[in-house]
């Protein structure tokens, strides 16, 4: 929305005019470690936030109710230190940790969570994922302006430690939507008091483990451990400097050259590279929740026809990009929800197979690719994006005698054109925001902000309806898994190409508490040096470390 655009707009020039100096804690002598985060924050609000660089700094600075567990990247006891849950599943109860604070020294309380979480269903918000809370009873109406009344929503404080929060239906994931960055605890008071502008304002309240100490753009974003955190005994880092780069030459060098101590981001590899890291002990890979894949306009001609739609998927053939391009270990996609989540088997969507893409071309009015318009083809800046859309160019050019016109953009520009739908075909991804096939097949129902595609089908709509809703969970999957014929099969909105693996540069002789996990979420906080006593060696902690009568959270 406009509020947002001028939002960042002023936050970009008081930065560069101030250096965002948050100038609460003082210089620090040393840096503790340096973190090479990808691409420059779209921000550092959570309401706002839509990549996997911004989420990563922002979990370091906003807390939720639970939090990501180190090792499993699953949710474990965070500004909640435990909860109980009733017969129905439809009503949590979370009890507060006792005396939290804020960075600043004041009380952090359950009205604190309740206007952090009013927040992003504000309309005005336009929170591209307040989706994470249309669970909660009135909670979607209130989002879409359809409902004026937020005390009808289902989420209220019943005391200073105590929250409540009603649910349409049970759902499996709620605790661990309950620790993605956008639903943690924001400090609502000092927002109403400074606007826009709180963010670049000094000694910001934090509720997570560290500090804002600057953000100066496209250098660094400086942040220091929160003395007021509550488990500030185990938060080893004091002084964290994290640096963006799009560039995969400029974080190797800066990672060879002892300036960076850890580069965390898929795109900051050198694919080229990529055969002789992998024999390198601090090259790190491992699966990873996450889908590479191209979303179409379905409200620009001719690609609004679902024949047009599958001629492109079927005539891209993604062995070759895996072996030849990205070269990691990578699996091809014929679907969207990667392998490895307990209980759902994805549908097989169609393969390469250039004859039949070259018959339904026909089909569709356009044989042998006459009289179909250029494709304009959006990607944002890396080489590997560069790479990949170079082969599609040309398989399209090859099976279809299709024209694509290739536009490279940063960041910023890019998130910009897809919103607006501003392109044909669009290189996107998605990344898993908890284990849970609904974590993808939410993000293209018609009323979802990420959707970014133009699509929408009642039908699937309804489907992802019925599986909020369905109490059994080997129906609920087989719904899901109907819903996922829809969207890579019969309607064809977006073109799978490959799962992710996590790729990581550092150090394990040196550096400690970086566990392999599927959701590749790896807390600063949790960070420290390898000769350091190991915290984490004790059993991980209960998702529910409640009495007995008191319901479990879900087994990842």
């Amino acid at each position: 929305m406009e509020s947002r655009h001028r939002f960042r707009s002023l936050l970009k020039v008081l930065c560069l005019v101030l250096g965002a100096s948050a100038c609460g804690p003082a210089s620090p002598s040393r840096i503790d470690l340096t973190i090479i985060n990808g691409k420059e924050p779209e921000s550092l609000d959570p309401v706002i936030i839509s990549g996997q660089a911004d989420g990563r700094i922002v979990s370091a600075l906003f807390e939720g109710l639970t939090r990501y567990d180190a090792r499993t990247g699953g949710p474990e006891p965070g500004l909640a230190e435990s909860w109980t849950l009733s017969e129905d599943g439809r009503v949590y109860q979370f009890r507060l940790r006792e005396n939290l604070r804020w960075s600043t020294g004041e009380p952090l309380q359950a009205e604190d969570l309740v206007a952090s979480w009013r927040r992003v269903l504000e309309p005005s918000s336009a929170c591209e994922y307040a989706n994470l809370l249309f669970a909660v009873d009135h909670a979607q109406a209130y989002a879409e302006g359809r409902l004026k009344t937020f005390q009808r929503v289902g989420i209220r404080a019943l005391s200073p430690t105590l929250i409540e929060v009603k649910l349409n239906a049970p759902v499996p994931y709620f605790l661990d939507s309950c620790s993605f960055p956008t639903l943690a605890v924001v400090p609502t008071r000092f927002i109403k008091t400074h606007g826009d502008r709180w963010l670049v304002q000094s000694d910001i309240p934090t509720s997570g483990p560290y500090q804002l100490h600057s953000w100066r753009i496209n250098d660094r974003i400086r942040i220091m451990k929160n003395p007021h955190y509550w488990d500030h005994d185990n938060v080893s880092m004091n002084t964290v400097d994290l640096l963006p780069t799009s560039n995969a030459s400029t974080a190797l060098n800066l990672y060879q050259t002892g300036q960076a101590d850890i580069v965390w981001d898929k795109e900051l590899i050198p694919t080229e590279l990529i055969p002789i890291l992998k024999e390198r002990p601090d090259f790190h890979v491992a699966d990873f929740l996450g889908t590479y894949f191209l979303r179409i306009n379905t409200t620009r001609p001719p690609f609004h026809d679902s024949r047009v739609r599958q001629a492109l998927a079927q005539a891209i053939d993604k062995n070759r990009i895996v072996e030849r391009i990205t070269q990691a270990g990578e699996s091809i996609a014929n679907h969207l929800v990667p392998p490895g989540i307990p209980g759902y088997t994805a549908p097989e969507g169609p393969g390469f197979d250039p004859a039949q893409a070259r018959a339904l071309l026909t089909e569709s009015g356009f044989p042998n690719g006459q009289n179909l318009p250029p494709i304009d083809y959006l990607f944002n800046s890396s080489k590997l994006n560069e790479q990949i859309a170079v082969e599609i160019q040309s398989m399209w050019r090859r099976h279809l005698n299709l024209t694509t016109h290739l536009r490279q953009l940063e960041w910023k520009a890019y998130l910009q054109e897809q919103r607006s739908l501003n392109y044909s075909v669009s290189r996107s991804s998605w990344l898993g925001d908890y284990l849970d096939p609904q974590s993808f097949l939410d993000v293209f129902t018609s009323v979802n902000g990420n959707n970014r595609t133009g699509w929408k089908d009642s039908e699937y709509d309804a489907l992802l309806r019925q599986a909020a809703k369905q109490l059994d969970p080997v129906e609920r999957m087989s719904v899901l898994t109907r819903a996922e014929q829809i969207l890579v099969s019969r309607s064809a909105p977006i073109i799978p190409l490959y799962f992710y693996v996590s790729m990581e540069y550092f150090d394990a002789s040196r550096l400690a508490g970086i566990h392999p996990n599927i959701r590749a979420e790896h807390p600063i906080r949790a960070i420290r040096l390898a000769v350091q006593k190991d915290a984490l060696q004790a059993a991980p902690q209960s998702l529910s470390p409640n009495p007995a009568n008191s319901s479990t959270a879900p087994t990842r």
